[in-house]
């Protein structure tokens, strides 16, 4: 038990890691971009933003999933869910 408990732990911990990674490599994506932008037109035309939009749009997925920012089907919802379905199973059981 105690096991398990600190390999989740681990693995959670390795998740937040990696997706500070993500967030750091996407600053410099969008530097290097925002940089071709500036040199190519001076912001005249700012295409880049484009680029910012999608790699928002990716962290916030990533990080709904790995912060659990979802309250109505997180880890924890899974965990209740299961728990109903075992007592509803054991409750049948019972009046069979």
């Amino acid at each position: 038990m105690e096991n398990t408990k600190y390999r989740r732990a681990k693995e959670r911990v390795e998740e937040i890691r990696k997706f500070y990674g993500k967030v750091a490599s996407a600053m410099v994506s969008i530097l290097i971009v925002a940089s071709i932008n500036y040199y190519f037109n001076e912001w005249r035309n700012a295409w880049f933003l484009w680029v910012v939009f999608g790699l928002s749009i990716s962290l916030f997925f990533k990080a709904n999933k790995i912060f659990n920012l979802n309250p109505f089907m997180g880890r924890d919802w899974e965990e209740r869910k299961i728990q109903e379905f075992l007592q509803q199973e054991e409750n049948t059981r019972r009046w069979n």
